[in-house]
């Protein structure tokens, strides 16, 4: 089967990225067992972006961890910032979808948004791969008529694409 190839971006790198970092609490360790294997076996599937804003997150904590969550960085296309990211961003925060603390999760979604990528791959599902906060994210999103992408884990993506390779 032929590979299929998305814009896909790597966006929250603290918690998908970071994932692939060592730790010792159980759910965490599931998480990075999952984002490596998404990152080993399925990551060459899709055409990787990311955001300065990722870099920036992924440069902060232990010097050690943040280097290894850097170089897994290195190599994959930079999105230019746009003044719609932040003009999207501050809707969301607006129309209190997120609440203040969050305006970093908003400017991530946004940025995804305003470069229409496909896949936005993280594991905050408290601000942004939340089922129900979701629809009325899209709803801004809508309004500024824009494609809004899917926003999932490492783990669904690990799920969609096994049940694509069965069909």
């Amino acid at each position: 089967m032929r590979p299929r190839f998305r814009r896909f971006t790597l966006r929250h790198l603290s918690s998908a990225i970071c994932a692939i970092t060592p730790t010792a609490s159980a759910p965490t360790v599931s998480k990075q067992l999952a984002t490596r294997q998404w990152w080993n076996d399925d990551r060459e599937r899709y055409s990787l972006v990311t955001s300065q804003y990722v870099r920036d997150e992924a440069s902060v904590g232990n010097v050690v961890l943040a280097s290894d969550r850097l170089r897994h960085l290195a190599g994959i296309s930079l999105l230019n910032l746009d003044p719609l990211i932040d003009e999207l961003a501050a809707e969301i925060l607006a129309r209190a979808i997120l609440p203040p603390s969050a305006a970093l999760d908003a400017l991530h979604i946004a940025c995804a948004a305003v470069h229409r990528i496909d896949f936005l791959l993280t594991w905050n599902c408290r601000h942004i791969a939340n089922p129900v906060i979701l629809p009325r994210v899209y709803r801004v999103i809508d309004d500024f008529a824009l494609p809004f992408p899917v926003i999932c884990t490492p783990q669904d993506m690990r799920d969609s694409d096994e049940d694509a390779e069965s069909d």
